[in-house]
């Protein structure tokens, strides 16, 4: 009875509180606690694991296919959008890091139950409770700014398939800096891989159709060929770093993403203007933006989101594959829709083959995999 006269004089002076009975014994909480956990438990009873799992699988394939499809095809001059009058793409890059933090606010927000001031604890807590960690992650965060504009460079230089295909050179960097940097064992196999992915590239480079003659005059396959292997380069330090630095702290996936989109969102802006300032500020900002333009900035921002879900739900190996699924579909896209197609069945199939081979040769992960990550890393 005591219980009970104490729960009711608490719950008519702190409003607003939810009674929940036990044993016929009456305790209280706070409404926005409450709301929270009743949320996180509906939600977690009504998904099922396995149909995330697929259902992750399935929109990262469409989304990696997409994504490059749509960022050649926006970066193609034509008569009536020549090359000085396409978007600038260190503003898309700047747009795609500021969709993603308010992504992955609106995440945090619907967790704490709907509640503003949870979501501004939780926010204030992860954020600046702990300074350094945040000061950190801005090494990753700028290498992944550096990243993105570096695949948007790519992109204008190289098409769709070659670039899906020489981008893969990331999973030997990653190897290298696993080794260098976190004394990580690398199998037999999982170095043969390597090789035979150093071999498909080569392939694919070599092949008869990308003599620099077939290009469009504003094309130069040698720049595209230097910005995919730099933002090689960068994906595997960056994931390997993250991974170092992040091994003894737990933040969820949102809140992980949203202190990298900080430090981007700022890294981004200032890029904007040093290197394309004359320019945006002759033409504006948004300058040459249209629908598809708006759609890849949609992808890119929540294509890091994509792979979370599905490492979370599902593993490394199956994210492989979806990557090889998206690399087939880019090379038979890339032919029938955007007319691009070199010759190089050969250096597909052993880029394929040499994914596989190391995502199956050994138990260790690439970091990339474990990380939240931005689009462009995978």
């Amino acid at each position: 009875m005591q219980v009970s006269n104490n729960v009711r004089f608490a719950s008519r002076r702190f409003k607003p509180r939810q009674v929940f009975r036990f044993n016929s014994h009456a305790f209280t909480c706070d409404q926005s606690y409450a709301s929270s956990s009743v949320y996180r438990t509906m939600s977690s009873s009504a998904l099922d694991p396995q149909s995330l799992k697929v259902t992750g699988l399935v929109v990262l394939t469409l989304q990696t296919t997409a994504l490059v499809l749509l960022m050649r095809y926006t970066r193609l001059p034509s008569p009536t959008n020549p090359a000085n009058s396409l978007y600038v793409t260190s503003t898309a890059v700047f747009c795609a890091e500021v969709c993603k933090v308010v992504a992955c606010f609106c995440a945090v927000f619907l967790q704490n139950g709907n509640s503003l001031r949870a979501t501004y604890v939780e926010l204030r807590h992860e954020l600046f409770s702990a300074p350094m960690e945040l000061v950190k992650l801005g090494i990753p965060a700028g290498l992944y700014t550096l990243q993105n504009n570096l695949l948007y460079v790519a992109l204008s230089n190289l098409d769709a398939a070659t670039y899906q295909i020489t981008y893969q050179l990331k999973i030997l960097t990653t190897a290298v800096f696993m080794v260098v940097m976190l004394r990580k064992r690398i199998t037999v196999s999982q170095w043969i891989a390597l090789f035979v992915l150093i071999i498909g590239v080569a392939f694919v480079q070599l092949s008869p159709s990308a003599n620099a003659k077939s290009l469009p005059a504003h094309q130069n396959t040698l720049i595209g060929l230097v910005a995919v292997i730099l933002a090689s380069l960068s994906s595997g330090f960056a994931g390997v770093y993250f991974e170092k630095l992040m091994k003894f702290t737990s933040p969820s996936i949102w809140i992980r993403n949203i202190q990298l989109g900080f430090w981007g969102s700022i890294l981004a802006f200032i890029g904007v203007f040093v290197t394309d300032g004359a320019v945006v500020m002759r033409d504006g900002f948004f300058r040459g933006y249209n629908l598809f333009v708006i759609i890849v900035i949609a992808l890119q921002s929540l294509g890091g989101l994509c792979v979370a879900v599905v490492i979370k739900y599902a593993d490394n190996i199956l994210k492989v594959f979806a990557t090889s699924i998206s690399i087939i579909f880019s090379c038979l896209a890339s032919y029938y829709l955007l007319n691009d197609f070199q010759y190089f069945a050969t250096g597909t199939i052993a880029v394929l083959s040499a994914t596989a081979l190391y995502s199956l040769g050994g138990n260790t992960k690439s970091p990339a995999s474990e990380l939240p990550v931005t689009v462009g890393k995978d």
